[in-house]
Formats: C-alpha cells, sequence, structure tokens
C-alpha cells in the first residue's frame, strides 16, 4: 500500500464517526418517528435505516466475501439504475418485518466490520465498483469509499430531516459530502460547448459550505483552483443542495431558493448534477 501519495477526498476514517451518530440516533428515535416520511419519497424512516443496513451487507458480501447472489445483464446506465432500484425495493419490502430493536441490533453488528473492511484496502487500488455519476468507467478505492461516504451521509440526514434532529450539517461532515458531490460536475458538462477557461463558480452557503469552480480546458471541463474572473456563479444554501443533488427535488421546485449571477443557462445546467445512482 502507498503511504505516500495523498488521498484527493479521505473519509475513511468519518464512516466509523457517521455510525456511531447514526446509531445515537436511532436509539432516539419513538416509535412513531420510525414511520415518519423521509425526502425520498417512497421510503419512511425505518426504510431507509433498512437500506442503510443493506448497503453494509452487501458491501461485505460482494467486496469483502466476493459473493453475488444476484446479477444481472448490464447493457445500459439505466439498465444499472433499474436493477440497483430493484434490489433496494427488494430488501426494503422484506426489511418490513424486522422490528426497530433488530435493524439497531444489525447495524452495531455490521457497520464495525464495513468500516474495519474500507480502511484495509489501498486508496489506489482499483475498486471493482466505478462510480459511474461521475463520468468514470474505472475508480480508484478512495473515490469508491468517497462514493460511499456520500451513501452513508444522505441516508442519515434523510432521516434527521425527517425526525428533525440536526447533526450532520456540520463542516466536519457536510462539507466532505458536498465536495464528493461535485466530483459529477465535469460529467454534467460533458457535452456543452464553451470556449476554453470558461469558469464556472458554484457557491454553497453556510458555514459547512464553500466554493467549487468548473473550469473549461481543451476539449473537457476539470475542477480547478479559484479563478477570478467567472462567467457564471450559482448560489445554493446547504440544506437546499443536499436535496437537489440528490434528486430529491427538482430545479423547478426551487427556483426562488437559487441565485444565478451571469450567464444563465451555464448556471442552470449546474443544478441538473445528480450526484447519486438515479
Amino acid at each position: 500500500m502507498d503511504t505516500n501519495r495523498e488521498i484527493p477526498i479521505d473519509v475513511v476514517d468519518l464512516l466509523p464517526e457517521l455510525d456511531k451518530r447514526l446509531i445515537e440516533l436511532l436509539r432516539s428515535l419513538q416509535p412513531e418517528e420510525w414511520q415518519l416520511q423521509t425526502v425520498a419519497k417512497l421510503w419512511k424512516v425505518k426504510d431507509v435505516v433498512a437500506h442503510l443496513l443493506d448497503g453494509n451487507i452487501r458491501i461485505l458480501s460482494i467486496l469483502r466475501d466476493n459473493y453475488s447472489g444476484e446479477t444481472a445483464a448490464i447493457k445500459s446506465y439505466q439498465d444499472l439504475v433499474d436493477f440497483l432500484n430493484r434490489l433496494n425495493a427488494d430488501w426494503v419490502a422484506a426489511m418490513k418485518r424486522v422490528s426497530p430493536e433488530m435493524l439497531i441490533f444489525l447495524h452495531e453488528i455490521t457497520g464495525p466490520l464495513y468500516c474495519s473492511y474500507y480502511k484495509s484496502l489501498d486508496p489506489f487500488g482499483i475498486s471493482k465498483f466505478a462510480v459511474n455519476w461521475a463520468g468514470e468507467n474505472e475508480s480508484k478505492n478512495w473515490m469508491h469509499i468517497a462514493r460511499e461516504y456520500t451513501e452513508k451521509w444522505l441516508h442519515q440526514q434523510q432521516i434527521r430531516d425527517a425526525v428533525n434532529k440536526p447533526g450532520l450539517m456540520v463542516k466536519e461532515f457536510y462539507y466532505p459530502f458536498i465536495s464528493i458531490f461535485m466530483l459529477a460536475l465535469p460529467y454534467t458538462f460533458r457535452d456543452v460547448p464553451a470556449a476554453n477557461e470558461t469558469t464556472i463558480k458554484i457557491t454553497i452557503n453556510g458555514n459547512a459550505g464553500g466554493h467549487w469552480f468548473l473550469s473549461r480546458s481543451g476539449d473537457s471541463w476539470k475542477l480547478t483552483e479559484e479563478k477570478n474572473k467567472c462567467i457564471s456563479e450559482v448560489i445554493i444554501d446547504s440544506d437546499t443542495a443536499w436535496k437537489l443533488f440528490s434528486k430529491s427535488i427538482r430545479p423547478e421546485e426551487i427556483k426562488n431558493r437559487i441565485t444565478i449571477n451571469g450567464n444563465r443557462q451555464l448556471g442552470e445546467k449546474v443544478l441538473t448534477m445528480v450526484s447519486v445512482m438515479a
């Protein structure tokens, strides 16, 4: 394992911290809160908890134990999305017969195993899973772990949002999450023509947010360091951003919550970014 190379976004040590806060959250829930609706329209709180458990077990089974119990012929991105959606729905439906107490117990068992497995990986090794929403056909382990971090953060935040219990909208957890989501920007703009060095600024307001810059370089778009001249700036509050880029809400629903300065067409393209498999 190469320990001298800098990992672009290193979140492996945040995974157990997220799990710790998840267990604390779940233990605090009242019976009626498990049945509250989340921003994920098909799932209530208990369904999201079940989905998170599925993530632990599926990763350990497929990656650690090299066991794939179900496969499908994947010929397109949509085929993959449909396959994953079916797997997710099947699991959540089966877990409806499982009690909240059992779900917590299973999270306590599988969470540390999941975190330990990812900690054991060479971050620059090749992952079995590519991060498709970032346009990658092959991903390093650090990128796959980063994607897994966004899954853990996103679904726990959906629960917290539903039960009105804050905790993850802080710099320590939110900034890495939204930084990983921004890795989908170059892929989102892949078919957008522009003059060389055309730059767009994306600002996520709030103490946990920040600024990101997308610039045209040659025949592609790249995330870059800060630029002085930006043709367009998109300003989004942190709560809207995580819902928008996870496709929980759509741009037309939140026009009054977003500011676009400069080139509006490019700014509106930013709002179409989806950093999940959907």
